[in-house]
């Protein structure tokens, strides 16, 4: 455990967001193993088919961690006050309520994902195979809750490495997974979406494990498992708006890819490929993002004003950092890069998303200040403005795409999306600055 209210700032940050970007770039390349092996052995249309499914899932997926986002945000606060028994309480509470929704949802996603694929326009050559995908994906959920759920139970608590422990052995185990599925047994989408689902199980099974043999604050005993009212309404209200803000990306992602699929296979599975690289731009933003939302709930709980106001200015100042890296390195690798995504030398396809990421990699500042910024505001308890603040990228971002893709083609997303970011920018920044002015824990000193 860490407790972020007394010690250095930068060390603190910078130690508890390297795991959190090790432990997504461990999730984003077993996601890009799946797409690079489903292409290369399965053929275009079976990575065309991951790719349509990609969207829904995600939408699911950022549903969950949205609620877990809102726990955290408790759980650290408890923390950081020094509450244990308001902590166990989260903890069980979240557990109880989110092992009924996840089951919930794995089965209406399985009946529904053929008629959301149609209304999708997915074309109906990859169909069948992104409906089966999307099915044995859902049936997986559950276990993609808890680990989320009790990931976020231990990062709360400033244990950011374990998770990233777990998360690299389910990595390498689906990998491992992919080859025996798909490449040795041909079992196409369906051995990927398996192999997928395996890993989840593993990586939640193992937090599990953990905390009940090595972390006693965050264990939950039999006479302590119970679902506060009051404790759920308050996570519901924080996690549901979170949740909601989490899922406008991939229902965005979900727009945009229904104006791309009439475009045909070809560009379908170049912007799946994108996809994968724009992950690994976006995700690591994102984590440092909880590294600051970890750090402002925490001292919040503590009432420690001014850490609050220089952790956010050193995460913004992180996150800059970051982003030079990941410019230069896309810049050099985008070529080879785009070439894994294919059995041959597809130049169309290749060629499609280099031009997309040549553009993307200066872009990728933008949502390096605006997860930053909205790592701030969550960590304050302030989750409205996160949710609409997104609201106005995605929705400005789905207005361009429409008018420039059939112009431009992928190009067109890539500046649809730095015309969204900036109108972010534009909503958050004057009101990071209005809500500094008018919140009284922001105006104090320390204790």
């Amino acid at each position: 455990m860490k407790d972020m209210t007394k010690g250095n700032i930068s060390s603190q940050l910078i130690r508890f967001s390297i795991p959190l970007v090790l432990g997504n770039l461990f999730q984003l390349t077993y996601n890009a193993v799946d797409s690079i092996i489903v292409g290369r052995f399965a053929g275009e249309d079976a990575l065309a088919a991951v790719g349509t499914a990609n969207p829904v899932m995600s939408i699911v997926i950022l549903g969950i961690t949205g609620i877990c986002i809102g726990a955290s945000v408790l759980m650290s606060e408890f923390f950081g006050a020094g509450d244990e028994k308001r902590l166990k309480e989260e903890v069980s509470t979240v557990l109880l309520f989110g092992s009924f929704f996840s089951f919930i949802i794995a089965a209406l996603g399985f009946i529904s994902s053929r008629g959301i694929l149609r209304l999708l326009r997915v074309p109906d050559q990859i169909l069948e195979d992104a409906a089966m995908y999307l099915r044995i994906i859902f049936l997986g959920m559950p276990f993609t809750f808890f680990y989320n759920a009790v990931a976020s139970a231990l990062r709360s608590v400033g244990d950011s490495k374990t998770p990233v422990r777990f998360l690299a052995v389910a990595s390498v185990l689906n990998g491992l997974l992919d080859v025996v599925f798909v490449a040795w047994f041909q079992m196409d989408v369906i051995g990927a979406a398996l192999a997928t689902d395996i890993a989840e199980a593993v990586s939640a099974g193992l937090c599990i494990l953990y905390i009940y043999k090595r972390v006693p604050l965050l264990r939950v005993g039999r006479n302590e498992i119970r679902l506060d009212r009051d404790l759920l309404n308050l996570t519901l209200r924080q996690g549901a708006i979170t949740a909601l803000q989490q899922s406008c990306q991939p229902i965005g992602k979900l727009l945009i890819q229904g104006m791309i699929n009439p475009l045909g296979v070809s560009t379908i599975a170049a912007f799946n490929a994108v996809n994968r690289v724009d992950d690994f731009a976006f995700t690591p933003e994102q984590s440092i993002s909880s590294g600051i939302m970890t750090f402002v709930a925490q001292n919040r709980g503590a009432k420690n004003s001014s850490r609050i106001k220089r952790g956010f200015h050193t995460g913004l100042m992180i996150e800059a950092g970051y982003w030079v890296f990941i410019c230069i390195l896309i810049l050099v690798i985008k070529e080879p890069v785009m070439k894994l995504f294919v059995s041959v030398n597809d130049t169309g396809m290749v060629e499609i998303g280099v031009k997309y990421l040549g553009l993307m990699a200066f872009f990728y500042l933008m949502p390096a200040f605006t997860n930053g910024i909205q790592g701030f505001f969550r960590g304050m308890g302030n989750m409205s403005i996160t949710l609409i603040s997104t609201l106005i990228q995605i929705s400005v971002r789905v207005v361009f795409v429409s008018l420039f893709v059939p112009v431009m083609g992928l190009k067109g997303v890539a500046y649809a999306s730095l015309i969204g970011w900036a109108c972010m920018l534009f909503a958050e920044v004057p009101y990071y600055f209005w809500f500094k002015n008018r919140n009284e824990l922001l105006q104090e000193r320390d204790r």
